[in-house]
């Protein structure tokens, strides 16, 4: 089996104009234009509408290509589309031979008759979905009204990524074209149509079963031979290998026996060993005629749904463990699907690998990621749970509508399940919660609510089972186990927890729920300077300016970020500083969500905060924002996702220090909570030495400062801070603070903050102190992005040590640590208003 690419450069134009644009395939609409320079930057200012409004348009791609006649001697030639987005006529030689109509879809064409020898010519002419959306034709008692947050109204019509068409924090862009791969494949005879596997696990053994299915050929060579070797991926050495003689069978299948198997665990809890199983299909000369290759890992991977005290637990379990799951929510990197490379993959998927990360949540309203995101997953140990493609919205399930999400779903599981990282299906988001309490979900017809039980709870359930019965199946999230039974129960299934934030309660609202999995809750904010300044002008800085709100998805939501901003902190006077204070804020409403339900493991088995990653520069819940720097949450989540690591609890005078234990061990400590004034003073601590058991949190020390109440007015408050400080038995070190008071009612002092800088040879290793408390210290450079080992960190009196590996220098260089020094910009919580 051959293939002849058609990547490359195509020549793109819109129906109704003439002008020709190179298109580099994979790529787009966008890509083109944006890259012959005939459109000015969506993402600048408020371009995005006049971007948008291009896609009133059909657009044609089309190109030549050479077709040898050994080709055409081939039995099969197919033309394959690993992404076609989405409405598109294909023709070969002027004759149409396909319509497709699912950006999620892997299409497979029998072409042979439509090809000649010598030159031919292909030609896809993308129509327009707001078009389509806007002449649909709904049957009686099926007319959609809903509109999801941000959207497009009518964007559930297309099986095209739903954000495309806007979200609460992403633009409008409906683009269209091939953002995946696109060849011709050819052959003689059968191939190997799909490879399944299944393991079984026994103490010291592993039996990896692989099915082989082979397409059923008129004419079938009798004596082909199949391989199959399954070979370690770090040494090279073969495991386990077999061959056959096929005869006339369509099925096959072996079982593999590996003794001593290294199993594959999530980040944090051991290693991520992968096999590389190589399949070859030879014909009678041992040529080959097809060689397959899938990487899987060893390993028992579902998820506990036991009854227990609390009801009913939601924890995954991995090699019979039971962890606590820490991560995000994924959205698409870019609104241009073809900018979403492996480099720009890796380099987000490493940094969730850094802050901790053991999971992944693939959000249902962006699209099925590419066959690189799973490896990365694979080798990074995070475990990936992926919803199918249906977000917060209502569906008419026509009988096509049905059939075209059936094939989505049977492409995707047969591309993605063999892969270790793969945790869970989940059905969609929020429908079934949006069908109990939505008010728009409320005022949609009956006819259309038995669509949302037949869709997700009949027909999409059985495709699963089918084709990946090993995949733990979750129907919607959030969810009890389905059909409209209680989704939001906070003792069952899993939760989303919007009233921080969405309902503007305080961060402490966070300690009134024990939800056996939180996957998802979020906070707002802005980022940088250096990423708002791609998209405005100086005047723009101001966020209530056009183009601020233009870069503001979530309605009101600025507003909100002033009033957390004002119950927690003073004004900013600067607007630089006011971005910076509204990460600070993101990243305490996080660390509040995520140690309170850490201090409850067993109860609460998983935190995956909103969201991970942007898609165009925005003020949203991300994390990083879309040029990947790390904002003050990131950071923070190295914190509080730690596998070892510790929370303070302060109410009043009093304070209670805490112990996570995410790993195997049982773990010894020193713990300390010492009262200090903005000096960095000590004026009273208490301490304890002891050991917490593997995979548990307990309550290590508690202190009452009640003693140093002075007045009733409690003005001793505002001049001190609580530092809760746990050494363990490698001499590593967590830190926790708090104040008594809101930062807004705190006597901070303008901090001098002094800093060292020496390089090794790969990295600069910088060295802080402060002549007073100097809460949230932030490290920046003007001109350069890097990633330090820590951020927006307190200084409490003693040296804080942060290193800046010259790998992690991914903007900028520098020539020595004094350059790295004097460049150094270093800011902290009283600089924004002193």
């Amino acid at each position: 089996m051959k293939q002849l690419t058609l990547n490359g450069i195509w020549k793109m134009h819109s129906r109704e104009e003439e002008k020709t644009y190179d298109a580099l395939i994979p790529g787009s609409v966008l890509s083109a234009l944006l890259d012959a320079e005939a459109i000015p930057d969506p993402y600048d200012k408020m371009n995005e509408y006049a971007t948008r409004d291009l896609f009133w348009k059909d657009y044609i791609f089309e190109r030549t290509f050479q077709v040898e006649e050994t080709i055409l001697k081939e039995e099969h030639v197919d033309l394959v589309c690993e992404g076609l987005d989405t409405l598109a006529d294909i023709f070969i030689n002027d004759k149409k031979v396909f319509y497709a109509d699912n950006m999620h879809r892997t299409w497979r064409i029998p072409v042979k008759e439509y090809l000649h020898s010598g030159e031919n010519n292909i030609r896809i002419e993308f129509l327009s979905v707001l078009k389509y959306i806007e002449n649909y034709q709904y049957e009686e008692n099926k007319e959609v009204h809903c509109v999801a947050a941000g959207a497009v109204k009518g964007n559930h019509l297309i099986r095209k990524s739903h954000s495309m068409f806007g979200w609460d924090w992403g633009p409008q862009l409906p683009d269209a074209g091939i953002f995946r791969d696109i060849y011709l494949e050819y052959r003689t005879g059968r191939k190997i149509e799909e490879i399944q596997f299944h393991q079984e696990h026994q103490e010291h053994i592993v039996n990896v079963e692989v099915t082989l299915h082979l397409t059923e050929e008129t004419e079938i060579q009798e004596n082909q031979k199949v391989k199959i070797a399954v070979i370690e991926r770090e040494t090279g050495k073969t495991a386990a290998q077999t061959e056959k003689v096929l005869g006339r069978d369509s099925e096959w299948k072996h079982t593999f026996c590996i003794e001593n198997p290294r199993l594959w665990w999530p980040n944090g809890y051991g290693e991520q060993p992968l096999y590389d199983v190589v399949i070859t299909l030879a014909d009678s000369d041992e040529a080959v005629v097809q060689e397959e290759k899938r990487t899987i890992g060893l390993r028992t991977l579902t998820v506990s749904r036991e009854h227990d005290e609390w009801g009913r637990e939601f924890a995954f379990q991995v090699n019979g463990v039971k962890i606590f799951a820490m991560g995000a929510d994924y959205i698409p990197e870019d609104c241009v699907y073809s900018r979403i490379t492996r480099e720009r993959q890796d380099y987000l998927l490493e940094s969730s690998k850094k802050a901790h990360f053991n999971c992944i949540r693939v959000w249902g309203g962006g699209y099925y990621p590419s066959d690189t995101f799973f490896e990365l997953c694979d080798e990074k140990g995070l475990i990936v749970w992926q919803d199918l493609m249906f977000a917060c919205n209502v569906y008419d399930a026509t009988d096509a509508f049905i059939e075209s999400c059936k094939q989505e779903v049977e492409d995707n599981i047969k591309r993605i399940r063999h892969h270790a990282s793969l945790g869970l299906l989940c059905g969609n988001n929020e429908i079934e919660s949006g069908w109990v309490q939505w008010a728009q979900f409320q005022e949609e017809s009956m006819n259309l609510r038995a669509d949302y039980i037949k869709l997700f709870e009949y027909v999409l359930p059985k495709v699963v089972k089918k084709h990946a019965s090993d995949i733990f199946f979750w129907p919607s999230s959030p969810s009890a186990g389905g059909c409209f039974a209680a989704p939001d129960d906070e003792n069952n299934g899993d939760a989303h927890y919007w009233d921080v934030w969405h309902g503007q309660k305080p961060f402490t609202d966070y300690r009134k729920y024990f939800f056996r999995f939180c996957s998802e809750f979020g906070f707002q904010s802005f980022p940088c300077l250096k990423t708002v300044e791609t998209f405005t002008e100086p005047e723009d800085r101001n966020i209530f300016s056009r183009v601020m709100e233009s870069h503001q998805k979530n309605d009101a939501a600025n507003g909100k970020i002033l009033y957390y901003m004002s119950e927690n902190f003073r004004y900013p006077t600067k607007f630089e500083d006011l971005l910076y204070v509204s990460q600070v804020l993101q990243g305490m409403a996080m660390q509040y969500g995520v140690e309170h339900w850490r201090r409850h493991r067993g109860r609460c088995m998983g935190t995956l905060y909103w969201q991970l990653n942007d898609n165009w520069p925005v003020a949203s819940w991300a994390s990083m924002d879309y040029f990947g720097r790390w904002k003050a949450l990131q950071y923070m989540a190295c914190r509080f996702y730690a596998p070892e690591t510790s929370s303070m609890i302060c109410e009043e005078t009093q304070a209670q220090l805490y112990v996570e234990n995410e790993t195997a061990s049982e773990l010894k400590w020193h713990g300390e909570i010492l009262l200090k004034n903005m000096d960095c003073e000590v004026i009273d601590s208490v301490f304890a030495d002891g050991k917490t058991g593997a995979f548990c949190s307990e309550k290590i020390l508690e202190a009452d400062f009640g003693q140093y109440q002075t007045d009733p007015y409690g003005t001793w408050k505002e001049t001190v801070f609580v530092e809760g400080k746990v050494t363990f038995e490698d001499g590593t070190e967590a830190h926790n603070v708090e104040v008594i008071l809101p930062y807004k009612h705190v006597s901070l002092k303008k901090a001098v903050i002094t800093s060292e800088v020496t390089e090794t040879e790969d990295a600069f290793v910088i060295r802080l102190n402060s002549d007073v408390f100097a809460p949230f210290v932030e490290l920046d450079f003007e001109d350069a992005d890097v990633i330090f080992s820590d951020n927006f960190f307190h200084l409490t009196g003693d040296s804080h040590e942060v290193t800046m590996l010259k790998k992690d220098i991914w903007k900028g260089q520098f020539t020595d640590a004094q350059d790295v020094k004097k460049r150094l910009r270093i800011r902290s919580l009283a600089d924004t208003y002193l």
